[in-house]
């Protein structure tokens, strides 16, 4: 029979063992995240896509047992107020610990003031609009800005496609819209192009007949037009224009970037360019690896707001699992420390406006889908 004394010591001894024993296995960090994203309404096509990218990124983390997240999606409708809802629900009922999201800079805008006051990290994958992380410390994305697409765009049309002469056409209800056509307009000047007017012929969202509009620009015969707009007003647009015998090229942004597009413009879609954050038909293989996984999840290729949303989620991920501890101030603090990290929209670093710093790629669009052009890096 051991004694009691010996028994003492070997408890000990072991106990000693275990506390010197190297631990193989991480503790995995739990968190909840909240995503703010247009499930219904105009641009319902982005937040579905974005969600999709984000749940199969989730699948990755998760498995990985780094991190564990705890996801809970909110409809913004595609509406700002909705947006802002949906922020204080997140923060004071579902208490999540970082929010990603939304698409569209309006709806962004109307949300972010609301995790900044409460210092919740909000992370957008997809709001390119200037004043978007001008909220705030704790307001940050992993998209290129407008500055960077506007000037892209600028380019394109008076190098690539030897434009001199242009019409500018802007939604006038989108901060988005707005902030893309000052950008492209200030640059496409300081190349040596004119505008056909100082003024931008303008829309507002859920208009449908834009003939009066196109008319107005007719007249003014440009070799070429930029629209900064959302698809489904710029599906008609293209549409009306091109059963008016407006048959120079449209020049647009990321906004266009939805399957959606081509349905609403059949053939008129043809023979326009946009700048966005992905190409499907792009031959890197992190690109390639993405659209096969996309692919067999969900039946179709992804767009670009699918790998931005699922980027954004995996950048979040990995500031959690670097981050001091799980506290809001710790993990926003990492995303901010993010540097070079690769993802399937290029490689990301949060420079110090907490702006992603990343390629474009500028892709013609037509009726099966959009084809790659070019990658503009930063």
């Amino acid at each position: 029979m051991i004694k009691k004394s010996h028994l003492t010591k070997l408890f000990t001894i072991g106990a000693l063992a275990l506390s010197l024993a190297p631990v193989s296995i991480a503790a995995k960090r739990e968190v909840k995240i909240g995503a703010v994203f247009p499930m219904t309404g105009p641009v319902a096509t982005y937040g579905q896509e974005s969600v999709n990218g984000i749940k199969l990124a989730l699948k990755k983390i998760n498995q990985e047992g780094k991190v564990s997240i705890n996801l809970t999606v909110e409809d913004n409708k595609s509406e700002p107020q909705e947006s802002a809802n949906a922020v204080t629900k997140l923060i004071n009922s579902d208490q999540v610990d970082a929010i990603i999201g939304s698409v569209a800079s309006s709806n962004t805008l109307a949300g972010a003031p609301i995790a900044q006051t409460n210092k919740v990290p909000l992370l957008t994958p997809a709001s390119t609009n200037e004043k978007v992380t001008m909220t705030g410390d704790y307001i940050s994305r992993t998209c290129f800005t407008d500055a960077f697409q506007g000037v892209v765009m600028a380019k394109f049309a008076y190098e690539n496609l030897k434009k001199r002469k242009m019409a500018i056409i802007i939604d006038n209800s989108s901060d988005y819209s707005k902030g893309l056509s000052k950008v492209f307009k200030k640059k496409f000047k300081e190349l040596g192009g004119k505008l056909v007017s100082d003024e931008d012929f303008a829309y507002i969202q859920k208009d449908t007949d834009f003939r009066s509009l196109l008319r107005k620009i007719k007249r003014t015969k440009p070799d070429a037009i930029f629209l900064p707009g959302y698809y489904t007003e710029v599906g008609l647009i293209l549409k009306q224009a091109r059963q008016m015998g407006l048959n120079m090229p449209f020049l647009g942004g990321d906004g266009w970037d939805s399957p959606t597009l081509q349905k609403l413009a059949g053939a008129a879609v043809s023979g326009n360019y946009i700048s966005s954050h992905f190409a499907p038909d792009d031959k890197d293989p992190r690109v390639q690896a993405f659209v096969k996984e996309y692919e067999a999840a969900y039946g179709q290729k992804p767009g670009a707001m699918a790998a931005l949303g699922y980027d954004g989620i995996l950048v979040m991920a990995n500031a959690i699992s670097n981050a001091k501890s799980t506290k809001r101030s710790d993990i926003q603090a990492a995303i901010l420390a993010t540097k070079g990290f690769v993802g399937v929209t290029g490689a990301i670093t949060i420079d110090g406006n907490r702006n992603a710093s990343k390629s474009a790629v500028v892709l013609e669009t037509t009726p099966s889908g959009n084809v790659f052009n070019t990658k503009v890096n930063p």
